[in-house]
């Protein structure tokens, strides 16, 4: 099986001033093939049969090989048409990058073993194409999804193939739904207490919040944030702390 150990064909061109990827002319590919695999391949809780992926590579390919090819067009497609878009790319890229190195423990083993420029960790490495463009799964997080739309609800969406992660929706993101889709997963994050433990006047939650505090506290404090989806509403001084993030793999 293909394995991550060759890097000196890519590319690590880099910019900080946001992302270029897209592609004028396209419109909205379909991810009905995404959305079957999910739904084969995932659990309602999020845990990811990797070998059941392995097994239908095939429409793995043919998924991404669709969407590499039909990247966004700023200019006509609506926001939710992208959002939808990225964050199901980010999810099944991922996939792709775990089913391609299988087995492995966690992914950042996955991490490059030599030192090369501008490709720190294994979110860095473009292993796949956007519109013709070399491309890596840090871009698409922080770059586009993060940079470009005013949606923190996007770190629950995303997957990062790893325990403490948000879990893989069993299905794919689609427009008429999203809304809806990113709610029912900031709520199950938020109120799943393997990964939130949340009391009136204490909690221990996610590092994801710590590590992206600021996208979560645009209109208010992080509190003010969570108790728009905590079952269990937290006085606005209560006191929070940060679980050990679990990199092991979802499966």
């Amino acid at each position: 099986m293909k394995r991550l150990i060759v890097f000196a064909c890519l590319s690590f061109v880099v910019s900080c001033q946001g992302s270029d990827l897209g592609q004028n002319g396209t419109k909205p590919p379909s991810h009905e093939i995404w959305d079957g695999l999910l739904r084969k391949h995932v659990d309602g809780e999020g845990i990811v049969d990797y070998k059941g992926f392995i097994a239908d590579m095939d429409q793995l390919d043919n998924y991404l090989s669709l969407i590499s090819k039909n990247a966004p067009d700023r200019q006509t497609w609506s926001e939710q048409e992208q959002l939808a878009y990225w964050i199901n790319a980010y999810n099944a890229f991922t996939v792709k990058l775990i089913a391609d190195n299988y087995p492995v423990e966690s992914i950042q083993d996955l991490h490059p073993k030599i030192k090369i420029p501008l490709v720190n960790t294994v979110w860095h490495i473009k292993f796949f194409q956007i519109g013709g463009e070399d491309a890596n799964l840090d871009e698409i997080e922080h770059k586009i999804l993060r940079k470009e739309f005013d949606e923190p609800r996007i770190h629950f969406a995303i997957n990062c193939a790893s325990f403490s992660c948000p879990p893989l929706r069993n299905e794919a993101f689609v427009v008429s739904k999203l809304d809806q889709q990113l709610d029912d997963m900031a709520k199950r994050f938020i109120n799943d207490p393997k990964r939130n433990r949340i009391q009136k006047n204490q909690a221990e939650i996610s590092k994801i919040f710590s590590w992206f505090k600021g996208d979560f506290t645009k209109n208010g404090s992080l509190i003010d944030y969570l108790n728009q989806y905590s079952t269990i509403r937290l006085d606005p001084k209560a006191k929070i702390s940060y679980m050990e993030y679990d990199w092991s793999l979802n499966e």
